[in-house]
């Protein structure tokens, strides 16, 4: 009878909880749903900042207006945290075209890719030659590439359901190609633009020369995929084709900036800290609406939907909004650094940075304990239809706190549509659905709620 009626109790308990747990997060859905802030923010980041390039003007100007945001939530403290970020600047726009005969010429649109250098002032113009990848120049040679611009042309894997896997195929060409190329010669790179959507406009990122000596460094910019689909059916009918492009790129000295940080002390638990953010600074051909001017505004929403529903978080819940991620990850890995020096316990993290599209679930960066247990919570996300809880990558500037302990994890919107953006001009507010952006946030602050109140499983720790 004893155990029957334990059996009882915990069963009732049991019911009492889930419960509980599906009036909370109904709640959090209802609040950011009806009484929304982050589209505003969102709205004031891209149409009155616009994009946020780490050093800029506008970079500073979303730290000023980020941080007087969240004081107004009245969260229990508010602060920046200095970190020294690279300044590259883009000049004028780039112009280009290619020659197919002597006198015949045809404009392309292209974007210098960030951390490049400046072609001359004239300009650069060579016979160009075409190539699928990096591998390929070993193949080829010195002999065919020296003096020449390389014109690298691998398409998103259209096969690919994952948009990410498809970027993650192609991307190497871009960091690295003129790094590459200059080892053969080449005086000049052209990049077919990371992106599944056929347009004319050219998608720009990151670039790295590696231990490429200054006086050997060459030009690198990005063709739009209509331009790159145009210039490699030029190339076929007439090899000889020349290509000019003229770019006035520069990268200065580095320059102080500032993660913005704001937080909620835990009752309980206070010296377990969680994190929640998104990345301020965004390139600067859009307003970095979708990258990653959403995460930065979901993320702070995650702190106002806990504080408007009434829950009193057991453990510190921070947001940072990180600076410098597209460019060098320093705001990242000077939180992880300076977290570390001060010998902050850091549980969990949460990042948004993959659009404000329709949320679908989280990939999960975690132990097998963990995993098990953010997918014991699945049910509680159907009726919002989240469904998925994958194994995976969580985000670029939350990486540097893991550990064997820290449960990561990264918000998974619908990915169809976030490579028709990245990186391009028409990454603007027009493109984001206040509704999708919302239900983001809310499913978000769920997340936070539940590891919050249940806490994260301790790793195994094998003697030896």
């Amino acid at each position: 009878m004893k155990k029957l009626c334990l059996v009882i109790f915990l069963l009732g308990m049991f019911t009492y909880a889930q419960t509980a747990d599906e009036s909370q997060l109904r709640k959090i859905y209802d609040v950011s749903l009806t009484n929304a802030k982050g589209y505003d923010w969102l709205n004031h980041l891209s149409n009155q900042i616009g994009g946020r390039l780490s050093g800029s003007i506008q970079a500073q100007q979303a730290v000023d207006y980020t941080k007087a945001q969240l004081e107004k939530l009245g969260l229990d403290r508010v602060w920046l945290q200095p970190v020294m970020v690279p300044k590259w600047v883009r000049g004028t726009p780039e112009f280009a075209y290619f020659e197919s005969t002597p006198g015949t010429s045809t404009n392309v649109p292209i974007c210098a890719l960030g951390g490049s250098v400046a072609t001359q002032p004239g300009g650069l113009k060579a016979n160009i030659i075409e190539v699928q990848g990096i591998e390929e120049l070993k193949i080829i040679g010195r002999e065919k590439i020296e003096g020449k611009i390389v014109f690298f042309n691998r398409p998103f894997d259209q096969k690919l359901i994952s948009t990410f896997d498809a970027y993650a195929g192609c991307v190497d060409q871009r960091y690295m190609g003129a790094a590459e190329a200059s080892k053969y010669g080449a005086v000049g790179i052209i990049v077919r633009s990371m992106s599944s959507r056929l347009d004319d406009l050219p998608h720009t990122g990151s670039m790295s020369y590696g231990d490429t000596p200054v006086k050997n460094r060459i030009p690198a910019a990005a063709i739009s995929t209509k331009g790159a689909d145009l210039l490699s059916t030029t190339l076929k009918l007439n090899s000889d084709t020349k290509f000019y492009f003229k770019q006035n790129c520069e990268q200065l000295e580095d320059v102080k900036s500032y993660n913005v940080i704001g937080e909620i002390k835990g009752s309980t638990h206070p010296n377990e800290i969680m994190v929640v953010g998104g990345h301020l600074d965004s390139w600067d051909l859009g307003d970095g609406s979708h990258d990653d001017g959403a995460g930065c505004v979901q993320s702070m929403e995650v702190l106002r939907l806990l504080k408007e529903t009434g829950y009193k978080p057991k453990r510190t819940i921070r947001v940072v909004l990180f600076m410098n991620e597209e460019n060098g990850l320093r705001g990242g890995n000077e939180y992880a650094k300076v977290a570390k020096s001060k010998g902050e316990h850091h549980v969990f993290a949460l990042e948004s940075d993959a659009g404000g599209f329709t949320p679908r679930g989280f990939s999960l960066d975690c132990s097998d304990a963990n995993f098990e247990k953010v997918q014991s919570w699945k049910a509680l996300f159907e009726p919002y239809l989240i469904h998925m809880f994958v194994r995976g990558q969580s985000g670029a500037d939350i990486n540097p706190l893991k550990n064997s302990e820290m449960l990561l994890a990264g918000l998974r919107p619908d990915l169809q549509r976030y490579f028709d953006h990245h990186h391009a001009a028409n990454d603007t507010f027009e493109h984001v659905n206040k509704r999708e952006l919302q239900m983001g946030a809310a499913t978000m602050a769920s997340l936070v709620y539940l590891v919050d109140k249940y806490g994260v499983e301790p790793s195994i720790k094998i003697k030896g």
